[in-house]
């Protein structure tokens, strides 16, 4: 038993200087904390993020009314639960606010607050926290993800003009320390090819490089170099995250300065994915493009993991209609999208079931919280996004994941 006695939070700052909410729950024998990450390519369907608007401090993006909202609302409502009692403690979070995206209270107060008791639970059932994970999902399996590292950022990500805006390399290998090190190398080999090409080797939100290029293709050209001089042909794949709502533009998608229709787009793709070992296409189209997202799905779904991010935004209505529709085959898994960790593992659980691919993501806001490395190992999802080879807001998930396997080992 581990009953919560008080639960505080506080406002720090995430990985871009702006505010964001740290929680610390405290039961008679334990203490956790708990930080929640801020998205920039955020989609229109994601739950609140709930910010004060207050022009007078952090330019109106803090969360002093979250942070409120937890100190007032949520601790009154919660002491006395129990912490074990995960799907209990998030259903009452869900109807204590009791709107359809957690506007009331914040969908980051409330995941603060998911983590944190998650936190508390693998403490007072003394297991790592991906075995808990593992263990309240019903999961039968862990396993140590593939990585998809950002090494090259455009889009809301940067300030270049890629209209791309993750340019991601997988790395193949047997174990994650392999992988790890393949990609840091090949990070390291890609900035010292940009800087003979003159490029600027600055790094944008996620770590990875945001150099100006004159074209996409100029950038996957820029990665099979580094790949190669790395010694790695053959042993990696390539993704990309498109974020395609960001250059949709009245009923065109602006890509290299030229607008193009929804099916000029998909030609495109499958250009990229003919020339390059292209596997994983994220965001293709705008997010309530679905009619363009069925017409790639059916072209290339056999051939590559086409992902919805803003599409699904880890909300299981809108995966049942993705899953029903047929408009892409895999998910991308934001706890920060839908607020608490019990409706994250559903979103798993449902994707899982349709024979689709999962992939756990950070947010371009990050925090020191490593919570996403547990998860994405406890839930057995096999893949994960946080970002580049650079920056400790992105490394401290790493380095937790070669932990995680030398405990596993």
């Amino acid at each position: 038993m581990s009953v919560i006695k008080s639960i505080h939070a506080r406002e720090v700052l995430d990985s871009r200087g702006n505010p964001t909410i740290e929680v610390e729950m405290t039961t008679e024998n334990f203490k956790a904390s708990a930080i929640v990450p801020s998205g920039a390519s955020t989609g229109a369907h994601e739950a609140c993020e709930l910010r004060d608007g207050d022009k007078s401090r952090y330019n109106g993006k803090g969360v002093l009314k979250a942070v409120g909202n937890v100190n007032t609302l949520i601790n009154d409502a919660l002491r006395g639960f129990e912490t074990s009692d995960q799907k209990g403690l998030d259903k009452k979070l869900i109807e204590l606010d009791g709107t359809p995206n957690k506007e009331k209270l914040g969908a980051n107060a409330i995941l603060g607050v998911s983590m944190a008791a998650a936190k508390i639970g693998a403490m007072a059932a003394d297991k790592p926290l991906f075995a808990y994970f593992a263990e309240i999902s019903g999961m039968n399996e862990t396993s140590l993800p593939q990585p998809m590292m950002n090494v090259i950022n455009g889009g809301q990500h940067a300030d270049n003009n890629l209209d791309i805006q993750e340019f991601m390399i997988m790395p193949k290998a047997d174990t994650f320390a392999e992988r790890l090190r393949m990609g840091a190398e090949i990070f390291h080999i890609l900035k010292k090819i940009l800087q003979e090409c003159h490029h600027t080797t600055s790094v944008g939100d996620e770590g990875g490089f945001a150099p100006n290029l004159t074209t996409h293709e100029e950038a996957f050209d820029l990665l099979m170099k580094a790949i190669s001089k790395a010694g790695y042909d053959g042993k990696v794949d390539l993704a990309i995250d498109a974020a395609a709502s960001e250059f949709y533009k009245d009923g065109k998608y602006v890509v290299e300065g030229q607008g193009v229709s929804g099916d000029q787009l998909i030609d495109y793709y499958g250009r990229l994915i003919e020339k390059y070992p292209l596997v994983s296409v994220e965001d293709p189209f705008a997010e309530d493009d679905w009619e363009t997202w069925i017409k790639f799905t059916e072209k290339y779904g056999d051939k590559v993991q086409i992902v919805g991010d803003d599409l699904l935004v880890t909300n299981v209505e809108r995966l049942k209609k993705g899953i029903e529709q047929k408009a892409c085959n895999s998910i991308l898994i934001k706890l920060n999208q839908i607020g608490t960790v019990s409706e994250t593992i559903e979103a798993i659980k449902m994707a899982k079931e349709a024979n689709w691919t999962c992939i756990v993501s950070h947010r371009s806001g990050e925090t020191e919280d490593t919570t996403i490395a547990d998860f994405s190992v406890g839930l057995n999802t096999g893949q994960i996004k946080t970002g580049s080879l650079s920056r400790t807001d992105r490394i401290c998930k790493y380095n937790q994941l070669l932990r995680i396997e030398e405990a596993r080992l």
